[in-house]
């Protein structure tokens, strides 16, 4: 064995035994409260992958989507069509706030979402529930932050994981999460006029 070779194994003999002693303490399991912000692209796409994960471990699951509307994705596409019963979708909103151009339609929406999004997550027999876009729901104060945050502080099963996404989280939810990942933007093609593509945004 050359030198560089033993000292590569020797340092992951150091780190294997450091990563087994802090593993002795993570003992605790619970639902966990998860927020996708950021201006980067990832956000829902990072929540459907954690629909797919609950698919394949036996995990009853929901996505309430608000703000898209009725567009044509993948995500529902596939969920609708071939895990139906794995996976309860519902969408709520009418599209982006610049489409309908109506608060009082829009604040309608996002409230009959909420609706639907508590009754899924108060329920038993769901482990996992995809808030998708709520953030910009809770932006543009369709939604009362400090309701949600207490709901999910206070309502939420212990074990039952929700994932909120969408930019611009709110401080307070941001304060209120167990995890947190902010998305960050360095390119996209659309500022070249590369509109949304199938398989990737949609």
């Amino acid at each position: 064995m050359d030198d560089v070779t033993q000292r590569h194994n020797e340092k992951m003999k150091r780190i294997k035994a450091a990563r087994d002693e802090m593993m002795k303490s993570k003992t605790e399991e619970k639902g966990l409260i998860i927020v996708h912000t950021g201006a980067g692209k990832g956000k829902s796409s990072s929540g459907f992958g954690m629909i797919l994960r609950c698919i394949a471990w036996g995990m009853p699951c929901a996505v309430v989507q608000f703000i898209k509307g009725n567009w044509e994705t993948g995500e529902k596409k596939l969920l609708r069509e071939r895990f139906a019963r794995e996976c309860r979708f519902f969408v709520s909103g009418e599209g982006f706030t610049w489409e309908t151009q109506d608060r009082e339609r829009d604040v309608a929406a996002a409230r009959n979402g909420w609706e639907i999004a508590k009754a899924q997550i108060l329920d038993p027999a769901i482990r996992f529930v995809l808030l998708d876009e709520i953030n910009i729901a809770l932006r543009y104060d369709y939604l009362d932050i400090d309701e949600v945050v207490q709901f999910l502080l206070t309502q939420k099963p212990r074990m039952t994981h929700v994932c909120l996404t969408g930019r611009n989280a709110k401080p307070e939810l941001i304060e209120a999460a167990d995890l947190v990942t902010e998305m960050t933007l360095t390119k996209h093609p659309f500022k070249d006029g590369v509109k949304a593509q199938k398989g990737i945004e949609l």
